[in-house]
Parts: C-alpha cells; structure tokens; sequence
C-alpha cells in the first residue's frame, strides 16, 4: 500500500486497492464496479501510485479514458491524492492533443472517449501500462465506434469503473469485459446463449461489487418516496389526443418488420406523451395552461426552504429545466444550473461553491450530471421525470448521497397519475431485477425496452384515460 494513501482509504477501498494488485499480478483485467460514491476513483489512483516506478522503468504511461464531462474530475483528483504522478488531459486543437501524446514526461494521460475516436490511429501506434476505463457503460455496446476503439488500444494491464456494468442486457457486460479481458469469455453470440447463473460464476473473480448498505454503516439512510400528481383538464386534454394518435400508428405496425421500421417513429411519440406530463410547453408552441407537475415542484422547493433543506432537481429535457429555471427567477430564488454544455473545469467549480453553501438549489440535466458529481451539500434529490433504465436515476441519486453526507437524503420522484408515467415506473423495476440477478443470480431473464414494453406502455396508459 502505498504510504501516502494508507490513511486515506477504508478497509473496503484497501481490498479493492488488493484486488486491482491480485489481477495485473496474473496479467488479468477486471471490472470496479461498486456502487456510485464508494471511491472507485480513489481506489485506481491508489493503484496507479503503486505500480508508478513501472511506468517510469517502461516509459508507457497509463491511459485514462473517461466522458469528456470527468476530464478536469480525474486531474484533481490525481493532484490531491498522488501529487507525484505527472498528469495530463489531452485536449483542445489537434496539434496540442498531439504534442501531449509526443511529450515523454507524462506518467498519465486522461482522454475523453469523443477524443479518443478521433485520433485512434495516434493512439494505436502508442503502447500503454495500464489502461483505466471509467463510467464503462460507455461502451457497453460493443458495435460503436467507442467500443471498438478502446479494443485497438496495446497495454499491459485493462480496467474499467462502473456502477453499472448491466443496465438492459448481459450482452453489454461481455463488451465491457471484452475489453479487459480479451478473449476470456466467449464470443458474443455464445455468451448470449449462457444462463445468468452461469455469466455470473465467469465473472465473479473479475468484477467486484459492493454496495453502500454493506460498507458504509455510517452513511445516513436515504428515504425515497413518490409524489402523485393529476393531469390539469387542459393537458388530459391534449394527452389524450396525443395517445390516441400514438396507438393507431402502433397499431397500424403490428408486424414484426413494419413495427422495427416505425421504432423510431413510436419512441419519439412516446417522448411527447413523457413531456405532456411534465409540461405542455415543451413542444406545444403558445401553450398557455398550466402543468400540475411544475406546479407540484414549485411546491416542494418553497416546502423544502421553508425547512432549510437543499435540493438537486433533475430533468432529462434541458427546456424544462428551463422552464424551472424562468420561474425561479421571477420569484428571486437563486440557483445553479448545469447541462451538457456546460464546461467540464465549470462543473468543478459550481459543485464546489453549491457545496460551500453559496446558494440552496441546483438544476442539472439527468444525462449530463449523473455522473463526476460530489453534491454532498444537498439533502434532498427531486427527479422531476423518470428514465427508462433506473440506473441513470441512480447515479444522479448518488451525486448527494455518497461518501461525506452527514444528512439523510430524501429522494422525490415526481409522478403524473394514469399515464405513460406510471407504466415507466414499473419497467424500471423490471430493469433493476436484471442488475440484482448479477448479484444475486438465484433466477433468470431480462431485457431492454421491448416491443411488448412498447405495447403495455401505450395499453396501460389508454385504460387509465
């Protein structure tokens, strides 16, 4: 271990530390995949520290691919915790990303997987000691240009970080372990063929999990619950207009090859039935009506300063943020306010004054700010709408309830009764019982948004109009 980090670790952060060292001792790879806010970061700077004179002996340094928004994350970190380790982001204009890559005094590089793409063919004549693939679900799958990239890359040793190595199917696990063990499993086909019960004996040396609950006895509990809203009359209105329409399409595409080609079509018809509930406006120009959900809300952010709680509010639609963010500035509550573009050296610096306590409230869009944020200044998480996988609502929960949260947090899912909603919400716990049955693999099956799914969503929905 090395001494400078001995006492910063936990037990737990030592035996992963132990089992990043037990792996590239045998030329093995693995997957890190604790739960979101249990230090995975730490844990391989803690490893890239102990295996430094290497890098050094060898001349290769290690490569850190990451989401272009966790760049500037990863140099922090680095600096904090192994200020020895000379560490550098490859970015901006080709020339410079290129200059960075020639320069010989780097033991680290850290690149984006855009980044990555781009210049492949100058990363495949370089060869790397050790290979960290963070928020790996990035590649999950393994037909993207992403995925494909990372496979071309030489280097001795191959990890990968995530909170969720499965979110729909266990085909987006063997990309990610084809990528750090190449050639272990079997190939893609046949891995599809395996049982559950099976993968999960495979990969149980190599990907290593632990949750929360099991090692954190002092992190303060987190209490979830669901707020029920009724559609306002003017939007049942225009929602039941939109649905019927919805249904004679899908319905006209019942057939297999018919339904594939209008997936697209039907998918985007249920993104207007997700954003009628949230607020008409979004899509519907001169909408002048109300939303009860965005009445709700406003609700709950004046309840939650009355009783000087702080709240993260998340949203997957940028406008509707937006929308928030108007209304909160006609009433004079000031926020945060973070998206997909807002600068990855920004981020790190709103989560550091939000967390000092600047100001109370925090609009961040779910995709964007799901992951590389420490929220630990917030008590109180609000998910405005729901996301297909409840993974990606996770990982946003997460942002406040981690490592350093004294509070507990409260976490408000935002629900419109008798619509599209309501179904979402038991697909995700459907979605969830494949990633438990990687944990636990007693029983079997699981799959991503179906066309069954397609069909009980829009059923359910007509039955409750």
């Amino acid at each position: 271990m090395p001494e400078s980090l001995a006492p910063v670790l936990r037990d737990y952060q030592v035996e992963g530390y132990r089992w990043f060292k037990t792996l590239a001792r045998y030329g093995l790879g693995g997957i890190l995949a604790d739960d979101m806010g249990l230090g995975k970061t730490l844990q391989s700077i803690a490893y890239l520290v102990s295996v430094l004179p290497e890098i050094r002996e060898s001349g290769r340094p290690a490569l850190i691919v990451a989401p272009a928004s966790l760049l500037y994350n990863w140099l922090s970190e680095l600096r904090r915790f192994a200020p020895g380790l000379r560490a550098a982001v490859v970015d901006g204009s080709r020339t410079e990303r290129h200059a960075t890559l020639d320069a010989s005094d780097h033991d680290a590089l850290i690149v984006s997987y855009p980044l990555l793409r781009r210049d492949i063919g100058r990363y495949a004549e370089l060869a790397f000691h050790t290979l960290i693939l963070d928020e790996a679900q990035m590649i999950k799958n393994d037909s993207t240009q992403s995925a494909r990239a990372v496979k071309t890359l030489a280097a001795t040793h191959r990890f990968a970080l995530t909170g969720t190595p499965i979110e729909n199917r266990l085909t987006e696990l063997w990309s990610i372990m084809d990528a750090v063990l190449p050639g272990f499993f079997p190939d893609r086909q046949a891995f599809g063929e395996l049982e559950p019960a099976t993968v999960a004996r495979l990969a149980r040396p190599f990907l290593l999990r632990r949750m929360k609950r099991e090692v954190l006895a002092e992190l303060p509990e987190k209490i979830e619950s669901v707020l029920v809203s009724e559609l306002l009359p003017e939007q049942r209105k225009q929602y039941a207009a939109l649905l019927a329409q919805l249904r004679y399409e899908t319905l006209k595409h019942l057939d297999e090859e018919d339904f594939a080609k209008s997936r697209i079509r039907i998918l985007a018809g249920l993104t207007r039935l997700r954003q009628l509930c949230c607020h008409p406006a979004l899509f519907l120009d001169g909408y002048t009506g109300g939303s009860a959900k965005f009445e709700q809300l406003l609700e709950v952010i004046d309840e939650c300063g009355r009783a000087g709680r702080r709240l993260l509010v998340f949203s997957q639609f940028t406008e509707m943020l937006g929308l928030i963010g108007r209304e909160l500035g006609y009433r004079g509550i000031p926020y945060f306010y973070l998206d997909g573009a807002t600068p990855p050296i920004e981020r790190v610096e709103l989560c550091e004054r939000y967390n000092a306590g600047e100001r109370d409230l925090f609009l961040i869009s779910l995709k964007a700010g799901g992951t590389g944020l420490n929220l630990t200044g917030a008590d109180t998480v609000v998910l405005y709408d729901l996301w297909w996988n409840p993974a990606v609502e996770r990982q946003a929960e997460d942002r406040a309830h981690r490592m350093g949260q004294k509070r507990v947090v409260q976490v408000i899912r935002l629900i419109t009764h008798g619509t599209i909603e309501e179904k979402m919400y038991e697909l995700q716990q459907k979605k969830q019982a494949l990633f438990d049955e990687m944990t636990t693999p007693e029983t079997g099956g699981g799959a991503g948004l179906t066309e069954q799914d397609i069909l009980q969503l829009l059923d359910v929905s007509r039955a409750a109009t």
